[in-house]
């Protein structure tokens, strides 16, 4: 789309309705736009903010609150119902299908507010990830929420931003993906020395667009259009956001409903003629109908599931963990995998330089007085080579620990002068791990590189020691070999940074190739960044859990490889696997390392190579949670069941793509939000038994009814039954929802991907034990005040007898039975496996604040006299409030029992996934070789590199190359 109907240049202060040309000439853009290179001040940004209002796109479609609403009368348990209640209008009982409509209106206003509560539950999630964007205001850099960005300010984009706002480049080069606005997945560059003036805006290669994405580089750009006034307000490309999705479990609850609705049809139609033949009367056989009808019917089932995946959003929000969409609440309950990164998730990516090494040996630098040249030499060096900003802590955190070296060694390093003498930039890339920078020193420029230790060898030629450059020796390359693994092994993150001047009035090189050759080696920065305290017990709970967790690194397999085996990882078996090794992988064969049991360190690895290894874990059965930080991580995240970003250094495009994301980017709050979605689910589960257990002393009263062929009088009415299933019912399965964590939790191994929320144990539970148990309790109750108030079978109980007083005060028995007995079910259902006191009787005040609720119900419509005509019923004496009085603790006892027995008999969880045999920790393959020289050679290093860089002899890179492969080859064989 192109904007050809530009208004012209403002000649005035800027307001809310002037739009200056973007392409016109900088200094008139800046003019119009009131505004400098020093951004605006932060007095006039809040004028302008009331003038342009806030940095949003409206949405012109508003939701159909009507037709969410209408969707709550047509699932089949409404829609049963609704027959229920043209049967009652039918055969003359008007009062009762007025009573079934009135429930049937209710409960769906209930699961209407209870849906829209979920929703407004999820949206707020976006306050806990406010979208924040860099800003140039009164001179100095600041981070300020996307919303408050005004025409005139001058912004900062580095890769991974996500675009607020339309802007005109001021410096720098950036790629951009503009997908969001063309379609085009490709990213193109923008760069504000590439001024279009005419052709179509979009297509302008100074221009930026919001919703589109950096990709790579940094620049700066004066925002020219905010809001609805930015090319993607123009063209409602709003329309691209996600509506929220069904989740499976809420898609398998629908399915159950849909059977309870046939198997209740088919009951109720299946005992009609049953009851005819019984010698009921048409109207006693139609109500029976509708009793089973009725009783069958779960009302509150689908808004109480909602509710408690909404609930399970709310608690994993407060934990760290802030959850995109309702269905990852349950996916997270059966996660057996976590892939993830090393750096700020297993450590504090708190980044602070411990030693450095340089020919005369290495040096600790905390603290240290008297600096030598070459360390101060290498810490300038590795301070130049840094983009960061320590004054507003932006930047990475590798290079915020290299300015912090610099700050308390005395090395002069502002990052305003750095920036003011660079005159070349080649970022870092991932493929060969280097960075440089050209920078003007003494009329000279210099070049500074730093990266990954072997990298720097292989391009670099001299080494400076004691003030002195001189030819690298092989013995050289050896010494250093040994320094970067001594560190390595200690968990550091070792760093060789490099430099060369060129002669005088040499210009800085124009590509890459040019300036990283020829270097001098100056030495190694070793940082520390030490492990998280709380990751080692949250991997060995994760272990418990019988979830393998694999590391997926960019960083050295050394380090990376001793900071796993800090936090406990790899307690069945660890292998560390390179890039290259990976790569040359068949899916084959890493299939089989992955089933071996063994946790993997997967180091050196590309942000693509996270794609391969979540498609191979689902491949085998398995629900994966993978982190991800990066540009490049979105795909992977996307592709697993779980993607993880990170809230604090995650880029913006990751956040987007993720499932899940961590605002403290710690790996101890995913293992917390795998625990807080097996609560979740597990209580849904409860919830479920306690609904679908009293269905069975509702119903079982008009069987009993059907086939005495009316010699007994029916024990239970439908009002009852309704009030029932609306009035004591709800409250204490919503409390369930929001139940604590039962013991063992994370004991047992991971839920089956595929398996249903409603299993046969659970109805085996429901119907066949709480439930009979509760229809033999509530009829004994129903017979004994029958019987002792005189009835015989056959006598008459309708209005006007001797025995009507009788009946209603048994079919209120009855009914309070019910209700008791619904007490006794909420406390067995709090526990599947535990007993009740390993989780305190009273630690649910939902569920007591429910049941009081119940309790009060009950006694008005007991003892209420204005409510007996409705319901039928009829006050109580002491003596029958007596007969109930046991029920709940009867079912309870019961279940509680029968857990205790199942406890006794249950052999040890296993706490591994089934797939899984793990073999013990492998002998590693005996080598004289330097352990660092044979990574490099399963990096896939040749010899001849090898010989170069490290300084080996010919026949020994063989060897270290030979050995390698051993190593690779052993990678793909399956455990026996």
């Amino acid at each position: 789309m192109t904007t050809d109907a530009l208004q012209p240049p403002a000649t005035g202060p800027p307001g809310a309705q002037d739009a200056p040309d973007p392409r016109e000439p900088l200094g008139l853009l800046f003019r119009d736009l009131r505004t400098s290179p020093r951004g605006l001040t932060e007095r006039e940004a809040t004028r302008r903010q009331t003038v342009y209002g806030p940095n949003v796109l409206t949405r012109h479609s508003g939701r159909h609150r009507l037709r969410e609403l209408a969707a709550q009368f047509t699932h089949p348990l409404a829609l049963l119902l609704a027959v229920a209640a043209v049967l009652a209008a039918v055969s003359g009982s008007p009062a009762l299908a007025v009573a079934i409509v009135a429930v049937i209106v209710l409960n769906a206003m209930l699961a209407f507010a209870q849906e829209q509560q979920a929703e407004r539950a999820v949206e707020a999630l976006a306050a806990f990830l406010p979208e924040q964007s860099t800003v140039v205001r009164d001179g100095v850099r600041r981070d300020v929420p996307a919303a408050a960005l005004v025409p005139g300010d001058v912004l900062a984009v580095e890769e991974g931003d996500r675009i607020s706002a339309d802007a005109r480049l001021l410096s720098g080069d950036v790629e951009v993906d503009l997908s969001a606005l063309t379609g085009e997945s490709v990213p193109v560059l923008r760069s504000a020395e590439l001024v279009d003036r005419a052709g179509p805006l979009l297509h302008a290669r100074d221009l930026l667009f919001s919703g589109t994405v950096c990709t790579g580089g940094q620049a700066t750009a004066v925002v020219t259009a905010t809001g609805m006034r930015t090319e993607l307000g123009r063209i409602a490309a709003l329309s691209q956001r996600t509506r929220r999705e069904q989740s499976p479990l809420e898609r398998q609850v629908k399915r159950a409903a849909r059977l309870i609705a046939v198997i209740a049809v088919g009951v109720g139609l299946a005992f009609l003629p049953t009851g005819l033949a019984a010698g009921l009367s048409l109207s006693a056989a139609v109500s029976f109908a509708i009793g089973l009808l009725v009783a069958n019917v779960p009302e509150g089932l689908l808004p109480t599931i909602t509710l408690a995946l909404a609930a399970g959003v709310r608690d994993l929000a407060r934990r760290g963990a802030v959850v995109k969409r309702l269905s990852a609440v349950e996916t997270l309950g059966s996660t057996t995998v976590v892939c993830t990164d090393k750096t700020g998730t297993l450590t504090e990516n708190r980044m602070r330089v411990t030693a450095v090494w340089t020919p005369h040996g290495e040096s600790a630098v905390d603290p240290i007085r008297d600096v030598p040249d070459d360390v101060r030499l290498l810490a300038e060096a590795a301070a130049a080579c840094t983009t960061a900003r320590p004054e507003s802590g932006h930047g990475d955190p590798t290079e915020l620990a290299l300015l912090d070296l610099a700050d308390r060694l005395g090395v002069p390093s502002t990052p305003q002068q750095r920036d003011l003498d660079r005159r070349a930039l080649f970022r870092f890339d991932p493929r060969i791990k280097l960075m440089t920078t050209a920078d003007a020193r003494d009329g000279a420029v210099v070049l500074h590189t730093k990266g990954a230790p072997e990298e720097i060898l292989t391009h670099a030629d001299h080494l400076r020691g004691q003030g002195v450059e001189r030819p690298l020796t092989p013995a050289d390359r050896t010494e250093v070999v040994h320094a970067v693994g001594a560190l390595a092994a200690r968990g550091l993150r070792v760093l060789a940074v490099a430099g060369r001047q060129l002669p005088p009035g040499r210009p800085a090189p124009a590509r890459r190739e040019d300036a990283e050759q020829q270097l001098c080696l100056l030495g190694l920065v070793a940082m520390a960044d030490p492990p998280r305290p709380e990751v080692a017990p949250a991997i060995a709970r994760a272990h418990r859990a019988g979830i393998a967790v694999h590391v997926v690194t960019g960083d050295n397999g050394l380090t990376a490889a001793a900071v796993a085996d800090q936090v406990g990882i790899g307690h069945r078996g660890m292998r560390v696997v390179t890039g290259t090794e990976l790569e040359a992988m068949g899916d084959d064969r890493l299939d089989a390392l992955l089933a071996r049991g063994e946790e993997v360190i997967f180091a050196r690895t590309s942000p693509e190579a996270k794609l391969r290894i979540a498609d191979a874990l689902r491949a085998e059965g398995h629900t994966v949670a993978m982190t991800g930080d990066g540009v490049n991580d979105a795909p992977a995240l996307r592709r697993a069941d779980i993607g993880v970003a990170m809230g604090r250094s995650g880029t913006d495009v990751a956040r987007e793509a993720a499932t899940m994301v961590l605002t403290d980017d710690n790996f101890a709050t995913i293992v917390a939000a795998v625990e807080a979605g097996r609560r979740t689910y597990d209580n849904i589960r409860k919830f479920i038994v306690y609904i679908f257990t009293h269905a069975v002393p509702e119903v079982v009263p008009f069987l009993v009814f059907a086939l005495a062929g009316g010699a007994i009088p029916l024990p239970l009415t439908v009002m009852q039954i309704l009030a029932v299933d609306l009035g004591t019912d709800t409250l204490p399965a919503l409390a369930l929802g929001r139940e604590k964590a039962e013991p063992g939790l994370m004991d047992r191994p991971p839920r089956p991907r595929g398996e249903h929320v409603i299993r046969p144990a659970m109805l085996a539970r429901a119907w066949a034990f709480l439930g009979v148990i509760s229809a033999v309790l509530v009829m004994g109750g129903y017979f004994v005040t029958l019987t002792v108030g005189g009835w015989h079978a056959g006598d008459p109980t309708g209005p006007g007898t001797p025995l009507h007083l009788t009946y209603q005060q048994a079919t209120t028995v009855t009914w309070l039975g019910i209700v008791f007995c619904q007490i006794g079910t909420a406390f067995a259902a709090r526990t599947e496996h535990a007993s009740l006191r390993s989780i305190g009787p009273l630690s649910n005040r939902q569920l007591l604040g429910g049941i009081t609720f119940s309790l009060a119900f009950a006694a008005a419509i007991v003892y209420v006299p204005a409510l007996h005509g409705v319901f039928g019923t009829a006050a109580l004496t002491p003596a029958q409030l007596a007969t109930v009085a046991p029920f709940p603790i009867i079912v309870w006892g019961a279940d509680e029992l029968r857990r205790a027995l199942l406890r006794r008999r249950a052999v040890p969880v296993p706490t591994a996934p089934r797939r899984i045999v793990a073999p013990p920790r492998p002998a590693p393959i005996p080598s004289g070789h330097h352990p660092l020289a044979v990574l490099l050679a399963r990096h896939g290093w040749d010899a001849h590199r090898l010989t170069h860089a490290l300084g080996v002899s010919e026949h020994a890179a063989a060897e270290i190359i030979e050995h390698a492969r051993r190593i690779a080859a052993e990678h793909g064989h399956r455990a026996d």
